[in-house]
């Protein structure tokens, strides 16, 4: 029975996942109901062909001795003669069996199959098998194939005669009768093992059931607990092991409910504070692998794909992050602070400060924490730059000034040619001076958000006239052309008339100054959706490309030498770029080495 059900279970395991644990139970008393049967079969089945041939034998051994009784209670002088063809013919009919009546020196005297010229003819059976078993032991039998008959056999004989043996008696069945026997009792009991299977299998079914039924409870349950609806509690009224495992689950299914909640307020407020730092932040496991980056450092570091399960490298592309990250891991700092730049596509600056994450002494992971510091390292380069240049531009006049001025006192005011000379100069440098004083006080202003403008409907075409006939006699002298193809129709715009008439006075007077000699200035005015859309073009030297991206920047000048010589101060653009954007416009240049350049900038609409 052992073998039997482990050969059950082994097929058992064979059976689809998908069937549910009613049907493997029904399934797997199916099997070891089989191999018992089975086994009951082949046992009954050799025990009843055994007590058939057995039960068949006993019974010809009594028929034959009723027989051998028959023969001598008969007359003695009808031994030798014909009539015991008869006497066999007579004792088979009766029996149903073959009789054969062979003298003590094999010869057939009669036989109940046989008569006449075949009995005549027929073999000497002295050496039969069971004729010699008779004569050494009274009683002999065998299953041979026989040669008369031409069929296999089972054969019975005994001598007959009492205490003088007369001769031996054979009585004789077909095996073939017997196996008939043999196989009716097979047939019967099969359909008996059938039956019987058929009916264990229904009722095993239906016991399955009733015994699976808490267990599919406890799997829906389950199944509903994944998917985070969490049922009422499961009724059990068994105190077995499945009434056990339905106490246990309604347990686990209250602190897993209790854990969720936990889990998901503490991941509902990790979120909320990655979600509202600006600080970009990444988590590594202890192998160096991303657990989770926030939205703030995915947009610092442009990253578009899930970047758990990666390492910084991967998402980063930068070395010094990965081995920051490496260095805490690997717990050669606990804490580490480093300043990088990287290329997305424009240069960024990040202030990287990393940390260990312990637990029981060892490094379970790091954070990684990133400041863009990109636009402090830019103000802080713009104030040295702005300090370093002012310091420039205003070392230059006033050196100037200081310089004629010594002249001057030295003795120099006899001279009255030089004087004047020296004089014109101090007071041109004065006047430079005092632009360039100006221009920053209003550069600050419009910085620092308290320039005051009084925006109101306006017409561009009349303003850019007005400009253009203040800028007329600067024109002339460099026998310059101005044209100005705005169109009188341009739609009103929504600006300070002051500081417009300002951005127009810089933008024309710089297509004055930079043009060639003869040259032509146009300036155009197209509407274009919600604003007016303004052009001033010239023929003039124009500018390289790799400064265009630099034109705006204070005291940026694309030839330092010639700016000077022209009266500029630097920061004429600065001022243009700076007003336009209080406008909510926006400023640009296009340029053409040797063929003039185009300065444009657009104001909103009333």
């Amino acid at each position: 029975m052992r073998l039997s059900e482990a050969l059950a279970i082994a097929l058992a395991k064979r059976i689809d996942l998908k069937l549910n644990i009613h049907y493997k139970i029904t399934f797997v008393f199916a099997i070891v109901l089989t191999i018992i049967l089975l086994g009951i079969f082949f046992y009954l089945n050799q025990r009843l062909r055994k007590d058939t041939y057995q039960r068949i034998e006993e019974n010809i051994k009594k028929q034959i001795a009723l027989a051998k009784s028959y023969l001598e209670d008969s007359p003695a002088g009808t031994l030798h003669n014909y009539q015991l063809d008869k006497v066999a013919d007579k004792i088979g009919k009766s029996l149903g069996l073959r009789v054969t009546i062979i003298n003590l020196d094999g010869t057939v005297f009669g036989d109940s199959e046989l008569d006449g010229e075949r009995l005549v003819k027929l073999e000497n059976h002295l050496h039969r098998p069971e004729v010699q078993q008779a004569l050494k032991t009274g009683i002999g039998q065998s299953r041979r194939f026989s040669t008369t008959v031409k069929k296999y056999m089972l054969y019975v004989a005994s001598v007959f005669g009492g205490k003088i043996p007369q001769g031996v008696i054979r009585l004789s069945i077909p095996l073939s009768e017997i196996e008939l026997i043999s196989n009716r009792l097979k047939n019967t009991l099969i359909f008996s093992l059938i039956s019987a299977f058929v009916a264990a299998i229904i009722i095993g079914f239906f016991l399955s059931g009733l015994i699976s039924r808490p267990i599919k409870e406890i799997s829906a349950a389950a199944k509903e607990i994944a998917r985070g609806n969490f049922p009422k509690q499961i009724q059990s009224a068994s105190n077995d092991e499945i009434g056990s495992l339905s106490k246990a689950f309604d347990y686990m299914s209250k602190q897993i409910k209790q854990r969720l909640e936990e889990l998901n307020l503490s991941r509902s407020r990790l979120e909320a504070v990655f979600a509202s730092m600006v600080e970009g932040v990444v988590v590594v496991d202890s192998k160096g692998r991303i657990i989770l980056m926030n939205e703030a450092l995915k947009k610092l570091l442009q990253v578009k794909d899930r970047p758990a399960g990666k390492k910084p490298i991967e998402v980063a592309r930068n070395v010094e992050i990965q081995e920051l990250a490496d260095s805490v891991l690997k717990g050669k700092s606990k804490v580490r602070k480093c300043e990088i730049s990287i290329f997305t596509p424009q240069e960024k600056i990040l202030s990287i400060q990393a940390a260990a994450v312990m637990q029981g002494g060892d490094t379970e992971g790091a954070v990684l924490v990133f400041h863009d510091i990109t636009h402090l390292r830019r103000l802080e380069k713009i104030r040295r730059d702005f300090v370093a240049n002012v310091s420039h531009e205003l070392r230059t006049p006033i050196s100037s000034i200081k310089g004629y001025a010594e002249t001057l006192l030295e003795r120099a005011l006899d001279d009255r040619e030089n004087a004047k000379d020296f004089l014109k100069i101090i007071y041109t440098d004065s006047e430079r001076l005092a632009r360039l004083v100006e221009d920053l006080l209003d550069l600050s202003k419009i910085e620092s958000g308290k320039l005051k403008m009084n925006c109101q409907p306006l017409r561009i075409k009349p303003l850019i006239t007005k400009v253009v006939s203040s800028l007329k006699r600067q024109a002339e002298r460099k026998h310059i052309l101005i044209k100005v193809s705005a169109a009188e129709d341009l739609p009103f715009v929504y600006a300070d008339e002051g500081k417009i008439s300002q951005v127009l006075l810089n933008l024309i007077d710089n297509a004055i100054k930079y043009n060639k000699e003869g040259g032509t200035v146009v300036i155009s005015g197209k509407d274009k959706g919600r604003f007016v859309h303004i052009d001033i073009s010239d023929t003039g030297i124009g500018i390289p490309e790799r400064d265009l991206p630099r034109l705006f920047e204070r005291f940026y000048r694309v030839d330092k030498a010639r700016s000077r010589q022209l009266g500029g101060t630097g920061l004429g653009l600065s001022i243009v770029k700076h007003i336009i954007s209080a406008h909510r416009g926006k400023v640009f240049a296009r340029s053409i080495l040797g063929r003039g350049s185009t300065f444009s900038f657009t104001l909103p609409k009333v």
